[in-house]
């Protein structure tokens, strides 16, 4: 028995065209899927929410619905800050009802296959400008206590690109300051080696030196970053000097670790980098999720239009 919620869905469907078949592929899947009542509400109200779509597309009949129609549907709700996972989360509804018409004699071709996640719809990464992130790295006061912990974390997180979990992993063993690279552990247990620029390299040496040696306790092991405590530092403590340091420069309040890691990226393509090699220095097992930074650098893109349209 469909819960009040459910049916209250099910009398809004009603309002629109297209309802009645939505509100059939509800029922099916109350009496014959076996889903949850949770689960059939969502589906329900993303279904009504494309509806709506289709309505205001002067889309009246199912077999009027096609792939362009449901991608710009996607487009559009991705636009509308939906998060990513609600507008894939949309997109399955949408897949399982058409497979629903298809069963059923409402449509005619079957084009759910070639609907693909809303991996292009995501959002661009946030990048600052070359100066921002030198400001950054000059917010730590040299007359603070961790001032060399610290500018020896965001040198490494803009030099080498690493995420925050692989940063606090990192040990001391894992760098070679002589000849300039770091070996971190990342996603999937994947091992790679990423190149470490002279001005982040002094910057470690320093806290190598000077300061680490002040942190030890019997208990910091080989890691590389320690707390005032002697402990490895985690995320959260990570996050909140980032945080802090942002603010210091003048930076945006929504600046995160990660965006050093997409600073890293983007400036690289943008100096002449292809994108194999970031691919590599990034650790993505697939060229696609590096391809995003490419999109990022619009004077690059300017340049590239300027260069090669026959009309510039």
């Amino acid at each position: 028995m469909p819960s009040a919620q459910t049916q209250t869905i099910t009398k809004k469907l009603a309002e629109l065209p297209l309802g009645r078949f939505v509100s059939e592929f509800l029922s099916y899947l109350t009496v014959e899927g076996g889903l949850s009542d949770n689960t059939i509400q969502g589906y329900g109200r993303d279904l009504r929410d494309f509806l709506e779509f289709c309505k205001i597309s002067k889309v009246s009949e199912l077999k009027s619905v096609t792939p362009a129609l449901i991608q710009k549907y996607m487009v559009t709700l991705a636009r509308s800050n939906r998060a990513e996972a609600s507008v894939k989360r949309a997109l399955v509804a949408i897949r399982m009802f058409l497979r629903f018409g298809r069963l059923n004699g409402l449509v005619e071709d079957d084009f759910t296959t070639i609907l693909e996640g809303p991996k292009l719809w995501q959002r661009l990464p946030i990048v600052c400008s070359k100066k921002q992130v030198l400001d950054l790295l000059e917010a730590p006061s040299r007359k603070e206590k961790f001032y060399l912990r610290d500018r020896a974390m965001l040198e490494l997180l803009y030099a080498t690109g690493v995420r925050a979990s692989e940063l606090t992993g990192l040990k001391v063993s894992d760098l070679n300051l002589d000849i300039g690279y770091l070996r971190c552990i990342g996603k999937g247990m994947r091992e790679r080696v990423v190149p470490l620029g002279k001005i982040a390299a002094a910057a470690t040496l320093d806290y190598l030196r000077d300061l680490r040696p002040k942190l030890m306790k019997p208990f910091s092991g080989d890691f590389l970053l320690l707390s005032r405590t002697g402990r490895p530092m985690g995320r959260i403590e990570i996050w909140r000097l980032i945080k802090r340091y942002a603010a210091r420069a003048g930076m945006a309040k929504n600046l995160t670790v990660h965006t050093l890691r997409h600073c890293f990226a983007t400036h690289l393509l943008a100096g002449g980098a292809d994108l194999r090699s970031v691919q590599e220095m990034l650790g993505h097992v697939d060229i696609s999720t590096t391809q995003i930074y490419t999109h990022v650098d619009q004077e690059r893109l300017r340049a590239i239009h300027r260069k090669f349209h026959p009309r510039p």
